[in-house]
């Protein structure tokens, strides 16, 4: 026997968040997880082209930290899913929808990476902070666990950069 296919479309969710304040959040994340990949991709970039006398610390540090970006966005990305929406993945996508500005084209100096990552990351912290009365509002504790534990790297990762650049 045939299996029976739904023509109206997937299921119907019920979470107990509404489909409007799904929509918002999932745009919210959608947001996140665009800085994210932003971020990521900038960590990377200064991974492999950093130099100068601060080489071995800043790419092992570079490496972490990318590391770190490239595991958040996949757990971003599932709670738009879960939530119902299709999570966005393509540079174009990124590029539109990120408050952060692309990685320049020639690699700056060692310092100005490490300033362009504080950067970075407070502006990442800006965008999942921005999300707070959303979630709260919608009683969805699993976003903001995300978007806490999100805050704790970023505000952390940004700390420990403007170290480097204290005189």
């Amino acid at each position: 026997m045939a299996k029976k296919t739904n023509s109206a479309g997937p299921a119907s969710i019920n979470i107990g968040i509404s489909d409007k304040d799904r929509a918002a959040i999932a745009a919210g994340l959608s947001k996140l997880l665009a800085d994210t990949y932003t971020l990521y991709l900038t960590t990377h970039n200064f991974h492999w082209n950093v130099s100068g006398p601060m080489f071995n610390s800043l790419h092992a540090m570079f490496m972490a930290q990318y590391t770190e970006l490239w595991n958040a966005v996949d757990p971003i990305a599932e709670r738009i899913r879960s939530l119902g929406h299709v999570a966005p993945g393509s540079y174009a996508q990124f590029a539109k929808l990120s408050s952060l500005k692309d990685a320049p084209a020639t690699p700056p100096k060692a310092l100005e990476m490490v300033r362009i990552l504080v950067e970075g990351h407070e502006g990442v912290a800006r965008t999942a902070r921005s999300l707070f009365p959303l979630v709260d509002k919608a009683s969805d504790e699993p976003s903001a666990d995300l978007l806490t534990q999100r805050l704790t790297i970023h505000e952390q990762t940004a700390w420990m950069l403007r170290s480097l650049l204290e005189e």
